[in-house]
């Protein structure tokens, strides 16, 4: 029902196992060619997933717990998984790989994403010097980056002007509910990644007192791809922290 477990089961070659999933699956792009579109995130289409007789649906979170309920209550068996880490993640590709029997192709794929953070980690600590980030995940209210966000933008070289909200599972607790708290807290940088929108930089641009703020004077507004950077699975760590790294890399690279 999340399009990170889709990624994973195609990564270990398990894809046929796969009898449908999340509208929002855009990872691998054939998936969305090879199988029906039975869920969105916060809502599905149960009968039709009943008719697919599946062994085990898969989901992510609290956010997707009363789909889970009305799934157990139907008599399917649910696994959901409540990742929001960079090592939960790396964690949730182990246990998937583990309920499809496929452990050794899950730690060989684990071992790559470790490898793949460190190589970024490693040219991070060769910058000169590293940024403050605003990550913004919505637009209205503003909203900051989740953990793993938070946590690829530290190990891609920036420091996160909002450490303190990403612990906030939810978005309506990462709320930033005054925008001059950002032109305060002067980042060098603002990524934005407007989950399921196109990012608009000249609206932050636009915004009141935002003109001063460093990022905006030096013209260091970005955007990533939400479906690199949003979805808690193996594009994060590898597609989604490179572009990050490439920002930052970028604006150090400026002097």
């Amino acid at each position: 029902m999340t399009e990170e477990s889709t990624e994973i089961l195609y990564r270990l070659g398990e894809e046929d196992r796969i009898v449908g999933i999340s509208g929002f699956t855009v990872r691998p792009a054939r998936a969305r060619r090879e199988k029906p579109k039975v869920a969105a995130f916060t809502s599905a289409k149960i009968d039709r997933i009943l008719e697919l007789e599946p062994d085990l649906v898969l989901g992510f979170s609290d956010i997707q717990a009363e789909i889970a309920a009305e799934l157990i209550r139907r008599g399917v068996e649910v696994f959901v998984l409540n990742h929001r880490s960079v090592a939960e993640i790396l964690r949730t590709v182990r246990v998937i790989s583990a309920l499809v029997g496929a452990t050794e192709a899950g730690e060989r794929i684990v071992a790559e994403l470790e490898d793949g953070l460190a190589d970024v980690r490693r040219r991070a600590e060769a910058l000169p010097r590293r940024p403050r980030v605003y990550f913004e995940e919505w637009y209205d209210p503003l909203i900051s980056g989740i953990r793993w966000v938070s946590e690829l933008i530290e190990l891609a070289g920036g420091e996160d002007c909002f450490p303190e909200l990403r612990g906030s599972s939810l978005a309506r607790g990462r709320i930033i509910a005054d925008p001059g708290e950002v032109a305060r807290r002067q980042p060098d940088v603002i990524i934005g990644s407007w989950c399921g929108r196109k990012f608009r930089p000249e609206r932050v641009i636009a915004r009141e007192g935002w003109g001063e703020i460093p990022a905006v004077r030096g013209g260091h507004v970005h955007e990533i791809k939400s479906a690199l950077i949003l979805q808690p699975g193996p594009a994060a760590l590898t597609d989604g922290v490179e572009a990050i790294h490439r920002i930052v890399a970028a604006w150090a690279a400026r002097g």
